[in-house]
């Protein structure tokens, strides 16, 4: 009970620190001015971190002392969580595109710029000099690959919680009682995420330079895509929480007393090949005298009895499949919903973490609770995967009706007054009514119109005066906003963009209630698929199955899923973004249908292809099973997954199983 209460603060501190990730994805997008496809790598470097260890952890880590390893794991992470905050103690200031007046009260420059003298400060520092000095003061800027290795010195110490923490309490639980317990943990584990949106929605409400600038002097508000809220302070607090979780096991014995009746599920003839027998003590004495080239001997032919099941195999494929359509799913999440449904970064974590995480804890405990109380065997465990997979799919189809409309944003998504149409979304930023200006096509300081139309800035809106600083800014005499240059000429426009049609509120409403319902039944799935994945291997293999399957989860899943949605994500953005240095920024806005294809007909495609392997797993079980062996797995007995005969052994045997029938050495549900 002490080990299962310290593996689920683990689980949370770990969970904590990975969701306050995903919710701070469009910060450091913004914060570092960079594509979603980058900020894709990044996110997937903590899969990097994994797969540099894994297979040793999982496999090594399993014949020595598991708990100080998962304590020592803890402090690598938390290591990796302080150097992700690191750059913002390093960088300058942030900057962002505005125009004059909204910073200096002094200033009365006319946004319309018909004399070229009467420079605002974006045009300024578009000078030779100005560009050159700018670069040297924000080389800053790449430092965004301190946050890349932070992420991935926290997959490193992340590895070996899963694989050795989740075998340690399925080898010394009551039978029984395991399924249940590895759904509390994940459970747990869930509160974590909850806390990290929480916390995430904190941080992005507060200013990033909060403490070092005035915030009377900032234009900008939350709603704006210019807007960076405080993305560093969530990782210092997640980074102790990680060092705390890791201290009780540096305390915690190398095993457990087994349960009455439960023999070693590792079998003597695992402990014989690695460990020198001593006739007084059999205990961790012993365990000190393995050698790690004794260990290897079993290496390959370990892997090639994982690889010859083929449900394992077919469970790995669905598995990575699914991952793929999860993880690019969870990741770009936040950015959907602040994009589809204009929406802050702090409503949006807020929402996840208070209403989407709950249902999924919620299910992955239903997934245990039904384990336990209905005795599921294997094949019954294949089913409930299969068709909560399919349910979750299925409803996920309907969300393709709840989306928002492009904002109105003239030359972008909307013409101006008397223009042509926009076709295909193509830039059309110049117009007869801001002919006579001198503006910029790469700046972006958007201002909402009288007539709801927001404009990409005060210069392209043909404004020719302004009042007032900060956020009470106001612009007059503004050509484009109107119907006609008559009424034009005492039309006015605020700072910022304008909102997103009356129709938003609601289907974000019926988004949240259909995604809070599909959260819930695909997580139903989670522990049926880990019993699975545990009962259909040998039972000395388990630590080793569970870190194949991590590790290729890691590698097909969790570092490409990110990478290639960001891409896909990219294609959607209408209006990027300008560095001071030039080139390509971050996104500022994107076309809200194509957005919504793109995101949503990814996540489908691949989680129908991953339910087609799921299908050919229950298919096999069913092969290699007969009712009679169905019945008997759901009391404990021989399953499809440990049943015997002499011509088809469903796991392979070999020397370390003995050719004797043994009931203890069989593999159990």
């Amino acid at each position: 009970q002490i080990f299962l209460g310290a593996l689920s603060f683990v689980y949370f501190a770990k969970a904590l620190s990975g969701s306050y990730l995903k919710s701070t994805i469009t910060q450091i997008e913004r914060r570092f001015d960079i594509p979603s496809s980058l900020v894709g790598v990044i996110d997937g470097s903590f899969e990097i971190g994994n797969l540099l260890i894994i297979i040793l952890v999982s496999y090594f880590g399993a014949k020595l002392h598991r708990p100080r390893i998962i304590g020592a794991g803890c402090l690598i992470m938390s290591a990796g969580t302080f150097l992700i905050a690191m750059p913002q103690f390093f960088m300058g200031r942030y900057r962002y595109e505005r125009f004059p007046s909204t910073i200096n009260s002094t200033a009365s420059l006319s946004p319309c710029l018909q004399d070229k003298s009467q420079a605002p400060l974006s045009a300024l520092e578009k000078s030779p000099a100005k560009i050159n000095a700018g670069c040297e003061r924000e080389a800053g800027s790449s430092m965004w690959i301190y946050v890349l290795l932070g992420n991935l010195l926290r997959g490193i110490g992340e590895t070996p919680i899963q694989p050795l923490g989740i075998a340690y309490i399925d080898d010394y639980a009551v039978e029984e009682n395991a399924a249940l317990y590895i759904g509390c943990v994940q459970t747990v584990a869930i509160i974590g995420p909850i806390f990290g949106f929480l916390l995430g929605s904190l941080c992005a409400k507060l200013y990033v330079d909060i403490g070092f600038v005035d915030l009377d002097s900032i234009a900008i508000s939350p709603k704006d895509a210019r807007w960076v809220g405080a993305w560093w302070l969530g990782y210092l607090i997640a980074g102790l929480i990680s060092v705390l979780a890791g201290i009780p096991f540096w305390f915690l014995p190398r095993h457990l007393p087994r349960p009455q009746g439960r023999k070693d599920s590792s079998t003597s003839s695992e402990h014989s090949r690695f460990i020198a027998e001593d006739s007084k003590d059999r205990g961790a004495s012993s365990w000190q005298q393995a050698k790690l080239a004794e260990m290897a001997k079993d290496f390959l032919p370990s892997l090639r009895n994982l690889f010859g099941n083929p449900v394992y195999i077919l469970y790995l494929c669905a598995s990575i499949i699914q991952f793929n359509s999860l993880i690019g799913m969870v990741t770009y999440k936040p950015k959907y919903i602040e994009q589809q449904y204009g929406q802050t970064s702090s409503k949006t974590n807020f929402v996840i973490g208070l209403i989407n995480i709950p249902a999924v804890a919620f299910g992955i405990f239903s997934g245990g609770l039904i384990m336990k109380r209905f005795g599921v065997g294997v094949v019954g465990a294949a089913k409930l995967s299969l068709g909560s997979s399919f349910f979750g799919y299925l409803l996920l189809l309907s969300l393709f009706a709840m989306g928002c409309g492009n904002s109105a944003v003239a030359g972008l998504t909307v013409p101006y007054h008397g223009a042509e149409p926009v076709r295909d979304h193509e830039p059309a930023l110049f117009s007869e009514c801001n002919s006579g200006c001198s503006c910029s096509r790469n700046d972006w300081d958007p201002i909402c119109g009288e007539d709801g139309v927001t404009y990409v800035s005060p210069c392209l809106a043909g404004c020719r005066a302004s009042n007032g600083t900060g956020k009470n800014t106001v612009f007059f005499n503004c050509s484009c906003v109107g119907g006609t240059f008559e009424s034009s000429q005492s039309s006015s426009a605020v700072v910022g963009p304008c909102q997103k049609g009356n129709e938003c509120p609601k289907m974000f409403l019926y988004f949240l209630v259909i995604s809070v319902i599909t959260s819930y039944t695909l997580s139903v799935g989670g522990t049926p698929g880990y019993i699975l994945l545990l009962r259909c291997v040998k039972p000395h293999l388990k630590s080793f199955a569970l870190g194949i399957y991590t590790l290729a989860i890691r590698v097909l899943a969790g570092i490409p899923a990110p990478v290639y949605f960001g891409v896909a994500i990219d294609t959607t953005c209408l209006k990027w973004g300008s560095k001071r240095c030039g080139g390509r920024g971050a996104c500022r806005l994107y076309d809200s249908s194509a957005l919504r294809y793109v995101y949503l007909g990814l996540t489908l495609v691949l989680g129908t292809v991953s339910i087609f392997f799921s299908v050919a797993v229950l298919w096999v079980l069913r092969k290699k099973s007969s009712p009679q062996d169905e019945t008997l797995s759901a009391n404990g007995e021989r399953g499809a997954c440990g049943t015997k005969s002499r011509k088809d052994n469903f796991v392979n045997s070999d020397q370390l199983i003995q050719s004797t029938y043994w009931p203890e050495k069989e593999t159990r549900l």
